[in-house]
């Protein structure tokens, strides 16, 4: 099932958090944020959760890509799955939630950055209309190497056409 986030999910959405941060794939962080930087980080619209049994199994929210009025409606996607919930669809699930839910609060255009060797992601971002923009070659040092990040970009057919 899929609901907004509630604060009360804030230990489940930061156990998750945590998850992915530990795989290497994730994210250039290595530590996720207290709940309150966590949760300044993010747009107070567009934060889904995926529950199941009961349980926060995943999440989706947007940030913000500037502070400038005139990108008011560009965003960056962030999905993260449980651990022992990959590859059972609630990515895609939750790709889905966002980008209707992004929509429906004004945002043009989808914005993710993310490590090139992370094919299952870049495999749920093409599978949902994003598009390959570039590569940031060597952009920044991550648990001692140098990595490259995949830019990825999805406009919307509905808002700012």
């Amino acid at each position: 099932m899929i609901r907004n986030l509630k604060n009360s999910d804030a230990d489940a959405v930061l156990k998750i958090y945590r998850q992915g941060l530990d795989s290497g794939e994730a994210s250039f962080e290595t530590e996720p944020p207290d709940w309150a930087t966590w949760n300044r980080k993010y747009h107070p619209f567009c934060r889904l959760a995926w529950e199941q049994d009961g349980q926060l199994q995943g999440w989706a929210t947007l940030a913000p890509v500037s502070a400038r009025d005139c990108y008011r409606g560009v965003a960056e996607v962030s999905i993260y799955v449980a651990g022992e919930q990959l590859g059972k669809g609630i990515g895609s699930g939750l790709m889905a939630g966002i980008i209707e839910a992004s929509e429906s609060n004004g945002i043009w255009s989808l914005y993710s950055s993310i490590f090139p060797e992370n094919r299952a992601t870049l495999s749920l971002h093409l599978r949902h209309g994003f598009r390959e923009v570039g590569i940031r070659e060597r952009i920044a040092r991550h648990n001692g190497r140098w990595r490259d990040t995949l830019i990825l970009e999805r406009r919307s057919t509905r808002i700012g056409v």
